[in-house]
């Protein structure tokens, strides 16, 4: 299997994040997550690993907006060359757009609260490069599943599923999954299927009007789980995307059986859509004893989800999100993997 990796990930490493209360608290989202699984991946037969290449700037603007890039991009830099008279470490916003609110203040400080949807997507000054490398770890693996590929990995780094048309949040920067989804719609129907524990509002909010690309997220009930606001039963797509969007949000405590339930529904959703192409977030905070998730999907269950996801007879392509429990994270994700590579050997038989 290919997979594609940049180290640019390392650039992005905040020191802790204010978790509820405002406690700081370790920041789980941090490099030592890329490292368990590279060192484990590299244990396997199986591993090729390749540097990204570089796709520019196109694939990305077309799907983020092209003046939150550009914030991005800037608000670091530009937040270092304000005189202040406290200790900068890492730039967050101090207040957040109301409801409704559509204009885009001139202030760093009020963009910042327009363009970061909250407080666990901190910049600093790697971060935008590490989203860029990301990205392009993302476009890397979709460009390998066109070129005849049957499935490849994108080892990303920031993760991207919580970050849509123009925000930042939930550890996300640049839309990954999204962007190679865009990317791959070129050549006709891509499907996403978003097995990571919490809801991928990000890429709904990206896709949610369009036809063209089937989404579905399996995840933690909003009621009570991060994003709170999005990833509910009933958001089902609009316009041209009415019906072409659903969320499968599923109670604290979620076991093998009733998370494979789902997901059976999901596949036959897929095969429905008959897509060219399929792109799988895949969060392994869906396992149990995560410490940002309440399921109790075991490892068997992983190897499972891979096997059901694998037998779709098109290009997969699996991106890299969430998973915050580092000494489970490569054999999670190396279970996942394998059952992909076996199904890829059956189907080449066939």
């Amino acid at each position: 299997m290919k997979i594609f990796y940049s180290t640019t990930h390392q650039l992005h490493e905040p020191p802790f994040e204010l978790y509820e209360g405002g406690i700081h608290m370790p920041y789980l989202e941090n490099p030592d997550r890329m490292e368990r699984i590279l060192t484990t991946l590299k244990t396997k037969a199986w591993t090729e690993i390749y540097e990204p290449e570089d796709f520019g700037i196109e694939p990305i603007l077309a799907v983020h907006d092209a003046d939150y890039v550009e914030f991005l991009r800037t608000a670091y830099k530009e937040w270092m060359q304000e005189e202040t008279d406290y200790e900068k470490i890492m730039f967050l916003p101090a207040t957040f757009a109301p409801r409704g609110c559509s204009r885009v203040p001139k202030s760093l400080l009020g963009r910042a609260g327009y363009y970061m949807s909250d407080l666990s997507a901190p910049i600093l000054e790697g971060t935008y490069q590490a989203a860029l490398g990301s990205a392009n770890c993302a476009l890397s693996g979709a460009k390998a599943i066109q070129m005849g590929e049957g499935v490849a990995f994108a080892l990303c780094r920031p993760p991207g599923h919580h970050a849509g048309k123009s925000n930042c949040g939930g550890y996300c920067y640049l839309n990954n999954a999204a962007i190679a989804a865009n990317w791959l719609s070129d050549a006709g129907k891509v499907a996403i299927l978003d097995i990571d524990y919490h809801a991928g509002n990000g890429t709904q909010d990206i896709f949610y009007e369009r036809g063209d690309v089937l989404t579905i997220s399996i995840h933690a009930d909003p009621d009570f789980e991060y994003p709170s606001y999005n990833g509910y039963a009933d958001e089902t797509g609009a316009g041209p995307g009415s019906g072409w969007h659903r969320n499968f949000s599923l109670p604290a405590g979620t076991d093998d059986a009733r998370y494979l339930s789902s997901l059976g529904e999901a596949l036959d959703l897929i095969r429905s859509f008959s897509p060219v192409s399929l792109v799988i977030s895949a969060g392994m905070d869906l396992y149990s004893g995560d410490p940002l998730g309440s399921f109790k999907v075991t490892r068997d269950a992983i190897r499972e989800i891979g096997a059901r996801v694998a037998s779709l007879n098109i290009p997969k392509l699996i991106v890299m999100e969430g998973g915050y429990n580092n000494e489970a994270l490569g054999e999670n994700i190396a279970g996942l993997l394998e059952m992909f590579i076996q199904g890829n050997l059956l189907e080449r038989k066939e």
